[in-house]
């Protein structure tokens, strides 16, 4: 599968996932807060995950 450089992702589980190399197959992703103010890397999602 062709993938992004600049998208580094280690879900496998991820409909959107290499699974040749570490990398994400989209050419953008959308970042989500996971909570309600973020503080941290903790605090945030991929919300263009899509289950495999």
């Amino acid at each position: 599968m062709k993938y992004n450089k600049a998208i580094g992702c280690s879900v496998r589980e991820c409909r959107f996932h290499s699974k040749n190399e570490p990398m994400c197959s989209l050419e953008n992703i959308q970042v989500a807060k996971s909570t309600s103010s973020c503080s941290s890397e903790s605090d945030t999602k991929c919300a263009s995950f899509e289950k495999e």
